[in-house]
Order: structure tokens, then C-alpha cells, then sequence
């Protein structure tokens, strides 16, 4: 499952907004699209913003697919996955699969439905 960052981009966006892209920062629906950026920018509140601000994405350096698919990993195991498997399934070190890890478990307390949302798709 290795899918383009604009696709992955494009499937978060579908799953958190629906067809209309809203400001994480004052919730305004009044935006405009900067496609070359991958982002959005506010006409109320003049700030820019990608569908990853607010959730355990932002920030990151690792492809999305890698996250869609240690969320995956993570919530649907029947027993605890260690961080040696993720990190050979994903292709990543030690250290960022811990980081996946530690995020991905608290948003299933903090961003629940989002990650329900991921792996029903």
C-alpha cells in the first residue's frame, strides 16, 4: 500500500472535512486552496493550514502511507505489535517507530473517531 503523499493528502482531507476544508484555527470555512503547498489558506483568519494541523500527522516527516498503515497495524492486532515489527513492516529505524507508536496510542484516546474513520475506509 504505498500511495502517493497527494493521494493520502487528498483521503485525510475527504475523511476530516467532507468537501469543504475547514481552519483549524478559527473554524471558518472561507478558504483558499495553494496547491503547489499541499495547503490552505484562511481568508478570516489569514492563517495557512493543511488538513494535518491538529492531528497526530503534524509535524512529521514520515510518508502518510507509513502512518495509515502503522495505525493499522497498531489498532488492529490482535496482540501488541512490537516496535521491531513495525519498523521492518514500514521501513523505518527503531526510534521512529516508537515515536509512531506513542502517538498513535494517544490519539486513540484523543482522536478516536478520526482513527476509526482510517481503517474503515
Amino acid at each position: 500500500m504505498t500511495q502517493s503523499h497527494q493521494a493520502c493528502l487528498k483521503y485525510l482531507e475527504r475523511i476530516r472535512w467532507g468537501d469543504t476544508p475547514k481552519c483549524p484555527y478559527c473554524e471558518s470555512t472561507n478558504s483558499t486552496e495553494i496547491k503547489r503547498e499541499c495547503r490552505y489558506h484562511c481568508n478570516s483568519c489569514l492563517n495557512s493550514y493543511s488538513v494535518t494541523v491538529g492531528t497526530l500527522f503534524h509535524k512529521t516527516h514520515v510518508e502518510l502511507w507509513k502512518w495509515f498503515v502503522a495505525i493499522k497495524l497498531v489498532m488492529k492486532s490482535p496482540t501488541m505489535i512490537t516496535v521491531r515489527e513495525l519498523a521492518i513492516h514500514i521501513g523505518v529505524n527503531k526510534n521512529t517507530a516508537n515515536y509512531m507508536i506513542i502517538r498513535i496510542r494517544n490519539a486513540m484516546l484523543e482522536e478516536g473517531d478520526l482513527l476509526q474513520k482510517l481503517i474503515h475506509d
